[in-house]
């Protein structure tokens, strides 16, 4: 696989992008945008996306249905390969991903990517506003039809965890969850049934990972954000969580910018609390 140029490591900027796709070997696009609550991602991709985009659906395409393994489950590995084939993947071709701004939803598509053994994908730092901003073409409507691509889905390339295995690494290693600090405190939980937090649990919410444009803090300000929370990478094992394991991802995506491992609990809260013999603990917790 040719790697995207002048690109190193999980983030690609707006100029290496413009400069691939600008060449004869572009990357597959992927617009990810999506919003808890809606509107549904597809009529900001409508309003304007970057030249040669698809739009994948988090809910549908990065998702199985929601139930007791979470709001957003682990899709099965075919209805993932299909997905991503008929947004053009290949195994041989890079694909950058990207969202509104954040990378919420951009690493939810990284990671699952990666999971399912692409060897390379990356996030567009700062998503969809960089690229406007630096003035970079855009095109409205559906977009163009795209050959399908020959993706094959391999699960098991990224490190998971299940709730008993959050439940132990939480005693033995850092355990970090990504939501909001009121819904880590229980003070406020807008989506799911109980609020609160997994017992052990470190909060680290996710907007402490970005700059106020939305891109990605350098790797050493990363680095030492979570050295602060005890995530080294070095003696302990390290993890993250959150609602539905979608901005779990984005904390996972800001661990390997910072050159730690971590691994996802997938099902997140939602799946905990699925068991009413699983604990809670409220309050400040750690971190």
């Amino acid at each position: 696989m040719e790697p995207l140029a002048g690109t190193e490591g999980p983030l690609t900027g707006v100029a290496a992008v413009a400069r691939a796709l600008a060449g004869p070997a572009a990357p597959v696009l992927l617009d990810v945008r999506w919003r808890l609550g809606g509107p549904p991602g597809i009529e900001s991709y409508r309003a304007g996306h970057l030249p040669g985009a698809v739009f994948a659906d988090l809910d549908t395409d990065l998702a199985a249905e929601p139930g007791p393994a979470g709001r957003h489950p682990l899709p099965e590995p075919g209805a993932f390969q299909a997905a991503m084939r008929r947004a053009g993947v290949s195994n041989g071709r890079p694909v950058v991903v990207y969202d509104e701004a954040d990378a919420t939803a951009a690493a939810r598509a990284w990671w699952l990517l990666r999971y399912f053994g692409h060897g390379d994908c990356r996030v567009l730092d700062g998503g969809f506003r960089a690229w406007r901003a630096a003035g970079g073409h855009m095109v409205t409507g559906d977009g163009a039809a795209r050959a399908a691509g020959d993706f094959t889905a391999r699960p098991g390339y990224m490190p998971v965890l299940d709730a008993g295995g959050a439940a132990g690494l939480a005693r033995r290693g850092v355990l970090l969850d990504a939501r909001a600090r009121e819904r880590y405190r229980g003070e406020t939980e807008p989506i799911d049934p109980v609020a609160g937090h997994i017992p052990g649990a470190i909060s680290a919410p996710t907007t402490g990972n970005l700059a106020p444009d939305g891109r990605f803090l350098p790797a050493p300000g990363l680095r030492a954000r979570f050295a602060a929370l005890g995530a080294d990478g070095d003696a302990r094992p390290v993890a993250a969580y959150c609602g539905s394991g979608v901005t779990a991802a984005h904390e996972v995506l800001a661990l390997e910018i910072a050159g730690i491992t971590a691994s996802l609990y997938v099902g997140s809260w939602s799946n905990w609390v699925a068991d009413p013999a699983r604990p809670v603990a409220i309050g400040p917790g750690a971190g």
